[in-house]
C-alpha cells in the first residue's frame, strides 16, 4: 500500500483561514493523519505543521524543533507570559517571513495520539512554534501580526501565492 503524499496549502486557500473542528474520538485515520504530517514537515525542512495546511481541517498538528516529536491532538494554551518577537516563516507562506510577538512562556493542554492528555511547559523557539500551529487551527496566519511596513514588503509575493491558488489578488 502506498502512502498518499499530503500537499501543503498555499495562502489563499480557503482552508488556512477556517476554524479547524475538534477531534471528538481519535482514530487510527487521525494517526496515520499525524504520521504523514511528520513526514510533510520534515520533507519542507519545517519545524510544525497543523492539519488545515494540509488541507485537513482538524485540530490537529505536529512540532519538531529538534527536541524530538510532539503529535497533538485539539492543543489549547491554558497560560501564556513572558514577551518575545521572532521573525517566522511558514511552509503555507513561502518566501515570506514577519516578525511576531508571541508569549515566551507557554502551557499547552493536549492529547497524544493515543488520547492520553499531556500538559506541555515551552518556552523560546519552542512555545513560539506551538503558538503559530495553534493559531492556523483558528484560521490565523502570520501575515496577520504584520506590522505595516512588513505588509508593504509582502504585498506582492502574497499577491503572486494567491494567484498560484486560482485567488483574485
Amino acid at each position: 500500500m502506498t502512502e498518499t503524499k499530503l500537499k501543503i496549502k498555499t495562502y489563499g486557500e480557503k482552508v488556512l483561514r477556517e476554524k479547524a473542528g475538534r477531534v471528538a474520538k481519535i482514530s487510527e485515520e487521525h494517526r496515520r493523519i499525524l504520521s504523514q504530517m511528520s513526514q510533510t514537515m520534515y520533507e519542507g525542512s519545517g519545524v510544525g505543521l497543523a492539519a488545515p495546511q494540509v488541507g485537513i481541517s482538524l485540530q490537529m498538528i505536529v512540532v519538531d524543533i529538534g527536541d524530538g516529536l510532539y503529535k497533538l491532538i485539539n492543543p489549547r494554551i491554558s497560560k501564556k507570559r513572558g514577551r518575545q518577537a521572532i521573525s517566522e516563516g511558514c511552509l503555507s507562506l513561502p518566501g515570506i517571513s514577519v516578525k511576531v510577538k508571541r508569549a515566551k512562556h507557554i502551557r499547552v493542554s493536549a492529547r497524544n495520539e493515543e488520547g492520553v492528555l499531556l500538559e506541555i511547559e515551552a518556552s523560546d523557539l519552542f512555545a513560539c512554534v506551538l503558538q503559530h500551529e495553534i493559531d492556523h487551527l483558528k484560521g490565523k496566519l502570520i501575515v496577520d501580526y504584520a506590522s505595516f511596513l512588513d505588509k508593504v514588503r509582502i504585498k506582492k509575493k502574497l499577491s503572486v501565492l494567491k494567484k498560484k491558488t486560482g485567488q483574485p489578488g
